[in-house]
């Protein structure tokens, strides 16, 4: 017999009111089986509230590096940084699109790059449908880094209220030893000045912050502040998540829902 989970948006689930979540929560179909998410790490939702919704997993999850627009553009991450960002905006030119769609054929080069790089694979390997959908998503921007009118580095981001995600990001080769990540960063902090209050840089990679990534090293050196995300779980239907932990018959794990561990 075939069972239904459900989960939040990857890699974050955001909404506008937040102190509707635990009543929606509770009048999900018992039919499911378990509901997961990650919160976004600027929402606005009382703790103790949401502690008791999702009774079977709630903790803090990963530090997001976040970078305050208010702040003067020279004083944005410290001396070196800004350095790097010049020598690589030099040799590059930047350009600015609001339908990213137009380029995803450069993007899927890029991604493919990136994929390889990390062995990206589960849920984070995404389909050609899949980023159509996502650059077509109202306010998504996407920015290009470019080398003699090539593509060698693109960041594509998303509005949330006053807060623009970075929500993702790849180079290639070129793009790296030009140091287009921090091109693009540097240039995002100009462009989105006036138009958001925040750009939240994201995380570092996999499912834990117990030790600092080079991802993590390289985004908390232009952050000004830092938020948290929570995991948020809750069992909706205990026999049928208990048969499928049976039927996995797994070791013991921390991951939620258990029956889904190694998945991501």
């Amino acid at each position: 017999m075939a069972y239904t989970d459900c989960m939040g948006p990857y890699p974050l689930f955001s909404c506008e009111d937040w102190e509707k979540v635990p009543g929606e929560i509770s009048n999900l179909d018992s039919d499911l089986v378990a509901v997961s998410m990650v919160t976004d790490p600027f929402a606005d939702f009382d703790l103790e509230k949401m502690q008791a919704c999702f009774d079977s997993r709630f903790f803090p999850f990963k530090q997001h590096y976040a970078v305050d627009l208010d702040i003067p553009l020279e004083q944005i991450g410290g001396k070196r940084r800004r350095r790097h960002a010049r020598r690589a905006l030099n040799k590059l030119t930047i350009a600015v699109s609001e339908s990213p769609a137009e380029y995803l054929d450069e993007w899927m080069d890029l991604y493919a790059v990136l994929m390889e790089k990390h062995q990206i694979k589960g849920v984070r390997a995404f389909s050609r449908v899949s980023f159509l959908e996502q650059f077509q998503i109202p306010g998504a921007v996407m920015i290009r880094a470019l080398y003699h009118g090539k593509a060698v580095g693109i960041q594509v981001y998303l509005y949330q209220g006053n807060v623009v995600h970075a929500h993702l990001g790849a180079c290639s080769p070129e793009g790296y030893d030009l140091e287009a990540t921090y091109a693009i960063d540097y240039y995002s902090f100009e462009y989105f000045k006036g138009k958001a209050r925040w750009v939240n840089l994201g995380g570092g990679v996999g499912i834990s912050d117990e030790e600092l990534d080079g991802l993590s090293i390289y985004k908390s050196a232009w952050a000004s502040h830092t938020r948290t995300s929570y995991f948020c779980g809750k069992v909706l239907n205990a026999e049928r998540y208990e048969e499928l932990m049976r039927i996995k018959n797994g070791p013991q794990t921390n991951y939620f829902p258990a029956y889904r561990a190694g998945e991501y």
